[in-house]
Parts: structure tokens; sequence; C-alpha cells
């Protein structure tokens, strides 16, 4: 986060969020994919959930992936047209199409009330575009949700996800520690060859 970025503005912001961390077992894209339809199936409820991914490509294979499944889902992205996005953006906030992929052109500056939960299906690259994606849920005083699949690439970023989770008075779940201390060792290994 940026250095002015103060506890009792984390606090403020991430109180009404509750916050998950998923790893899988092994890291495939099969089993990414097959966790996040065990984590729908869990929480669809005709709520609002929003997706990120981190590419343009990437959030388009998860749409087809989705929608051949059978999912409502729809895709927005800096590569479609205004008028695409806006047709987009109109289905998800009227609940029409209740499941919204997007990468981090949502995070910001996209007001939709009643996003239950947020799905970082890729972690962002910084925590900065962290709390921005989480920021989508849990608005205006109402409660929400937020799941991050973390990879082995993710891992360096645990350290600082645990000080904002901390700072903002959330519970931080041991599974990031553990992350945390793998990044640790990983770092100190690869200072000694």
């Amino acid at each position: 986060m940026k250095r002015g970025t103060s506890k009792l503005f984390l606090s403020y912001f991430l109180s009404s969020i509750s916050i998950s961390i998923i790893a899988p077992l092994f890291y495939s894209l099969t089993s990414f994919f097959s966790r996040l339809v065990k984590l729908l199936e869990a929480i669809m409820d005709g709520s609002r959930i929003l997706i990120f991914c981190q590419t343009k490509k990437g959030c388009d294979s998860l749409t087809r992936s989705m929608r051949v499944d059978g999912y409502p889902a729809l895709a927005i992205h800096g590569d479609k047209d205004q008028s695409e996005r806006d047709w987009v953006l109109n289905e998800f906030r009227t609940g029409k199409s209740p499941i919204m992929i997007a990468t981090d052109v949502a995070a910001r500056g996209i007001d939709v009330k009643d996003i239950k939960y947020v799905i970082n299906y890729d972690f962002p690259g910084t925590l900065e575009d962290y709390v921005h994606r989480i920021g989508r849920t849990g608005r205006a005083g109402a409660a929400g949700t937020a799941y991050s699949f973390f990879t082995p690439t993710d891992f360096k970023l645990a350290r600082k996800l645990i000080k904002i989770l901390s700072e903002a008075g959330q519970e931080v779940p041991a599974q990031l520690h553990q992350f945390a201390n793998m990044a640790k060792n990983t770092e100190k290994g690869k200072q000694h060859t």
C-alpha cells in the first residue's frame, strides 16, 4: 500500500469484508478451475459475484469455460468496445448476469452496489490493486466476502498482505503465515546460491 494509507482507513475500508485465501494442493489450471467451480457451487445464491483475472486473455478464457459449464458469466476488460462494456456492466448491475469476470479495469471506478462476493482468481501483482479489488464488495455498510486464489508465485506478497490484514483488524488465515515463511525460506535459499 502507499505510505500515506492510514491504519484507520484500512480498518474502516476492510471492516465489512470477510477475507479467505485459497491455495490448491497442487497448481494447475484444471485444479484452479475445479476449485472455483466448487466455490461457486457453495456461494451462488443469486447474488452478484465479481471475479478478477490478471489478463484480458485469461478473462475471456475463464468466461468461455464458465459459460460452457452453464454459468451466467460475462467478461469486461479494456479490449471490449465501450458499448459492449456498458452492456456487460448493465447486465451485471441488474442481476441478469450475476457473474462478471474482469481485469483490474473494474477494480476502480465501477460503482455497482450489492456485490456480495469478490474472487481473485488471479492474485493481483500489487497489494494496492488487491485492496481496490476487494473493495468492490462490502460497500455502503453492506457485508461482503473476498476469496483469493494464491499460488507459489504469490507467496512473495504474503508478508505484506498479513500486515495489511492485521492493520485492518482482519483475521489472518494461518495458511497465509505458512506462505510467508515459505517465501522467506525461498529467499534465503536464493541468497546462498
